[in-house]
């Protein structure tokens, strides 16, 4: 029995293992962090990134660390091919200045480290917070200004038809509104694309904890989380516009201006939560057991 328990691997044994990996990690991805900081976490567009960030650690951590019972030959191979597509990945991105190649290859090179080292148990251990890693990486130009370009003429549109029917004077050119004496673009930041990447971020970690076995209800929860982000900008744009008609301009551009894009967020994700307890109050979305 004593000869059984020795052959076990000590936690203190697990954490020395994997010392060199975080070392190499750290090397590699403290510049990138800075980078990220100074150039877009900065930014509203881009402000979930080091919460993103943090809670990915926090997974990793909360996953426990673990030695592979065996070594699996066809697993590590795999994993050392993911880890150097990463790595070329991270070269290019950082001697080019392309920070979704340098930002984008954390995945690969951890999945690839977790992969060669701890094979597929490693992998089902870790899918998660690999998975909550991409949403770490900044949307591309060419994706945000695409989606962009279709968001914020719906949004103006719903905005406008809501603002007219409740009795305002408000008018619309393109994605210019105007109300009363004033004129507010609505810019990339009130389009939603950025809400919904965080909404998406947050609603699939909550779904994550939360660890439904209704498979009706999380495919209803994950079809939500877009449409709540939409109504939730719209929503964003009418107070702002509001706040501008009764208040001044300096009012509607000001504090209020910033502050809305968090307090709408916390509104969508407070929505998103709310349709998850009024699911859980229905016999046909109800978990039948906790998975263990």
């Amino acid at each position: 029995m004593s000869a059984v328990l020795d052959a076990r691997p000590s936690r203190g044994a697990t954490w020395i293992q994997w010392l060199p990996v975080v070392g190499g990690l750290l090397v590699l991805y403290v510049p990138t962090v800075i980078h990220l900081y100074r150039a877009f976490w900065n930014q509203e567009a881009f402000a979930h990134g080091p919460i993103v960030l943090a809670i990915a650690l926090w997974l990793f951590w909360r996953a426990g660390l673990v030695s592979a019972p065996r070594i699996e030959r066809f697993a590590s191979g795999l994993g050392w091919c993911l880890f150097a597509v990463g790595l070329v990945a991270y070269a290019l991105g950082r001697s080019q200045s392309i920070v979704l190649l340098e930002a984008g290859s954390i995945p690969p090179i951890a999945g690839g480290l977790i992969m060669a080292l701890q094979g597929w148990a490693g992998l089902k251990r870790y899918w998660f917070p690999l998975l909550f890693l991409v949403f770490f990486v900044p949307l591309p130009p060419f994706v945000v200004d695409g989606i962009t370009g279709a968001l914020k003429p719906a949004v103006s549109a719903v905005s406008e038809t809501i603002l007219w029917y409740a009795g305002y004077p408000v008018a619309r050119t393109g994605v210019v509104l105007s109300i009363g004496q004033y004129q507010l673009l609505v810019a990339d930041a009130c389009s939603g694309i950025n809400s919904m990447f965080a909404l998406s971020a947050m609603g699939l970690l909550y779904l994550y904890l939360a660890r439904h076995t209704s498979w009706a209800r999380i495919g209803i929860m994950l079809a939500s989380i877009l449409p709540v982000a939409f109504v939730a900008n719209i929503v964003r744009v009418i107070a702002l516009m509001l706040i501008t008609y009764h208040a001044g301009d300096e009012a509607g551009q000001g504090f209020l201006h910033n502050f809305s894009g968090l307090a709408l967020f916390l509104v969508a994700l407070a929505a998103f939560i709310a349709l998850d307890v009024l699911l859980g109050g229905l016999s046909w979305f109800r978990d039948e057991a906790k998975r263990p």
